[in-house]
């Protein structure tokens, strides 16, 4: 069975180079391109992992993290957030709402491809 990872990004360049990253995992990858058409997503399905983005229209991330935190379904949830603020000033703030990880923007594949690994809630090869 694959895994399922929300992808919550509003620029539809970055959407384009974070699919090629994800291309090569066993992830199948649904797209939000807001936070509200995320939160939506989400709570029409249950994902094993959301990767959000800070700065978005009708929603930010932050927002959608601490509501992905309030549900029952995401309490668990491995989240990963990503800002083009530097990720120190985010953190705590982020951390605060519900996020695992911060990682700063542009992605570096490998570290994004590492903290999959280490988050997912089954083996990933």
């Amino acid at each position: 069975m694959a895994l399922s990872l929300l992808l919550v990004e509003d620029n539809a360049r970055t959407r384009d180079q974070i699919l090629g990253m994800l291309a090569q995992t066993p992830y199948q990858v649904e797209i939000a391109v807001d936070g509200l058409d995320g939160l939506n997503r989400a709570r029409k399905a249950c994902f094993d992992v959301v990767l959000v983005d800070h700065k978005m229209p009708l929603m930010d991330g932050l927002l959608l993290v601490k509501n992905l935190r309030d549900s029952a379904d995401y309490t668990q949830t491995p989240i990963l957030f990503m800002t083009t603020s530097e990720p120190e000033q985010i953190r705590e703030k982020a951390e605060r709402m519900g996020a695992d990880i911060v990682l700063g923007k542009p992605l570096d594949s490998d570290e994004l491809l590492g903290k999959l690994r280490q988050l997912s809630p089954r083996d990933v090869a």
